[in-house]
């Protein structure tokens, strides 16, 4: 008799929403397919190093397509390379060691760019490993889309909605700050689809004088409200980021973040108007995902157990130009996808004339040109 296939599943770094649905359509893909074990891997890579899992059945996945979060947890300091609990050391032997004594064939590790990184070197070191790319930030290189995103610039797009009336009920400026890290993603899409008026994103540096020159212009055209989005990385001309703290443990130890209550206090001094801060933060990451995340997320899933059934490891899913492909780990790991200016969004917001606080940036969209 043939041995019953076994995979692990993880969730690692950030939540977003669609990640139980991508741990549904690979728990159910392989054990209506292949008759397989799963097995759930609590907390990330923390479970592999604290040895904490359980079994997927069937009926564990039933009912959690809808649900934020994820039912196995996550982690976003539990790097086996370099693990915080033991002072960075790295105990990813170990990891290997447990996770080939459960008679694992594969893992399926369901993360963002730190987690593809980690589950490349894993596989270089012999694991099998097959990643699906998640987050909010629609950052990782090689796919044109991640779960969880969509969701996120829904919910960003809902917040600028509500503040549209309030902006022009007092003739305010109101300022968004949303997540991204260093890619501005969600500031772009959210801003286009909430009709800002000002857009900061990471890739463009900004002039102060730009953002108060539109400012102005609106409040002498009769126009008595601003709406203007900021990404938590975008940087002023010849300034840096704003960073809120630093997490010495973590992998990426910066925690961005007030950025928008910089631009306030710099706007406060050159204008007439009020001026308000809104921070999103983690409301962005949160709630049920829309349809599209979790099509997406179901997609990703059932493709990743597909992967797992032929013995093709070492890969992730991915999304390119509506088709769903795959590209290896070691090309995704430790790089960043960010905002080009050829970007069909970005170009259409200037042909609009929403401005990106940069007189470099010009409208000059390719009609070749793709979604992204």
């Amino acid at each position: 008799m043939s041995k019953r296939l076994r995979v692990g599943v993880l969730t690692g770094g950030g939540d977003a929403p669609g990640l139980n649905a991508v741990i549904r359509a690979v728990t159910k893909s392989l054990i209506l397919r292949h008759d397989a074990e799963v097995i759930g891997i609590e907390d990330g890579f923390l479970g592999l190093i604290e040895k904490r899992i359980r079994p997927l059945a069937y009926g564990d996945v039933s009912g959690i397509l809808t649900l934020g979060g994820t039912i196995l947890g996550t982690h976003n300091k539990a790097n086996p390379f370099s693990y915080f609990n033991r002072g960075g050391a790295d105990v990813s032997a170990e990891v290997i060691k447990y996770t080939r004594s459960l008679g694992m064939d594969a893992i399926v590790a369901i993360g963002g760019d730190g987690t593809m990184s980690i589950a490349a070197k894993l596989q270089e070191r012999g694991l099998n490993v097959v990643g699906v790319p998640k987050t909010i930030d629609n950052d990782i290189v090689g796919t044109s889309r991640t779960f969880g995103f969509d969701t996120a610039v829904s919910i960003v797009t809902e917040a600028l909605d509500r503040l549209h009336t309030t902006a022009q009920s007092h003739q305010r400026v109101m300022i968004v700050e949303t997540m991204g890290r260093y890619a501005g993603w969600i500031a772009l899409h959210a801003g286009v689809a909430g009709g800002a008026d000002v857009i900061l994103i990471p890739e463009f540096e900004y002039d102060l004088e730009e953002v108060v020159k539109v400012c102005k212009d609106r409040e002498s055209f009769g126009r008595s409200f601003t709406i203007i989005v900021v990404a938590e990385g975008a940087r002023v001309r010849g300034g840096g980021m704003t960073v809120d703290r630093q997490v010495t443990d973590s992998p990426d130890p910066i925690r961005l973040g007030g950025v928008g209550r910089v631009l306030q206090l710099g706007l406060e001094q050159s204008i007439k108007s009020e001026v308000r801060t809104t921070i999103l933060g983690h409301v962005q990451r949160g709630g049920t995902p829309t349809a599209y995340d979790r099509n997406l997320a179901s997609v990703f899933g059932s493709y990743a157990a597909k992967l797992v059934e032929d013995g093709a490891f070492g890969q992730m899913v991915a999304l390119d130009e509506g088709r769903i492909t795959t590209v290896p780990l070691e090309s995704v790991a430790n790089k960043t996808r960010r905002v080009p200016t050829d970007s069909p969004v970005l170009q259409a917001a200037l042909a609009v004339g929403t401005s990106f606080g940069n007189p470099n940036l010009t409208f000059t969209l390719d009609n070749a040109a793709l979604m992204a």
